[in-house]
């Protein structure tokens, strides 16, 4: 042990600053949360009653199942989209700087002034109902609808699944560019030369897509899958800006209770029924998904 220290003694007091601080600042709020979650307060011994009365309350089931709703829908639009633009870039076309300025605007705005900016489209007097009341006028005056009809205003953040869909579109307008990004980096780094062997096979644009770019972009879609999966269900300050407590999800919950209620030891329950969340989602897709081929 001594003649480790001595021979990596440099290398230990660069990297001893930065593990200390994560220490402090991470691990130890994280280990000091879930403690909280298994006292009892009244008594201050160990004790699952917590996790107990969270499971009883339909408000945090409805958080529950409210932020694994918006996970699995964020992922599917996030990737699918992010693909889309990530195929779009890699091709050579003019105005592509432009274009590629304009898709990575949304990552240099500050998540609670997305949120805010966002309030103008989906308010009831924003845009979006603008939009469909003049979309509704225009097919009245063609006589497609009853002259006799009356737009009544959306309220999207009334709660339900089109609250659901508000918040997976604004976080998706949010990370986009992240996503894209990502993916960008990967089919960047196919090699060109797989490309032209399978032109030489004659195979169809869809074919060379499914059986070149997709096995090949595994470890890009992997690592993003991975990293927005718990970026998505630790989600916090969209719901609350645009949903409240129409649309709580477990974070906003925690929360809510540890600020508002002063409930410590039931927001450090529901702080780790979150965190075990996210890791066993991340061990299930390497496990069944990725199969530890996609970090190669």
């Amino acid at each position: 042990m001594k003649k480790f220290f001595q021979k990596y003694h440099l290398e230990i007091l660069l990297i001893l600053p930065l593990t200390l601080y994560i220490m402090y600042f991470t691990l130890l709020p994280v280990l000091t949360t879930i403690n909280l979650g298994f006292i009892n307060a009244d008594t201050n011994v160990f004790s699952l009653e917590n996790y107990e009365y969270l499971f009883g309350r339909d408000d945090f089931r409805k958080a529950f199942s409210n932020t694994v709703i918006i996970s699995i829908l964020g992922l599917i639009m996030q990737l699918t989209v992010g693909l889309i633009l990530a195929l779009i870039l890699k091709k050579t076309f003019k105005g592509k700087g432009f274009f590629r300025a304009l898709i990575l605007t949304p990552m240099g705005v500050p998540t609670i002034v997305s949120g805010v900016a966002l309030l103008y489209i989906f308010d009831t007097q924003g845009y979006l109902n603008e939009l469909i009341y003049r979309v509704t006028e225009g097919l009245k005056y063609i006589g497609i609808i009853a002259s006799s009809y009356k737009f009544i205003p959306i309220d999207w953040a009334s709660g339900g699944i089109r609250t659901l869909f508000m918040i997976v579109f604004a976080d998706m307008w949010k990370v986009t560019p992240i996503v894209t990004l990502l993916l960008l980096a990967g089919l960047e780094s196919i090699s060109l030369q797989v490309y032209e062997a399978s032109q030489i096979d004659g195979a169809s644009k869809w074919q060379t897509f499914k059986n070149i770019t997709l096995p090949l972009l595994k470890p890009s879609i992997t690592m993003t899958v991975i990293i927005r999966a718990v970026d998505l269900f630790r989600i916090f300050e969209l719901p609350m800006i645009l949903a409240g407590k129409n649309t709580p999800v477990i974070a906003t919950f925690a929360f809510e209770e540890y600020r508002l209620y002063n409930n410590p030891n039931i927001s450090g329950a529901a702080a780790t029924i979150l965190l075990v969340i996210i890791m066993i989602f991340v061990s299930l897709y390497l496990k069944y998904i990725d199969k530890g081929e996609g970090l190669a």
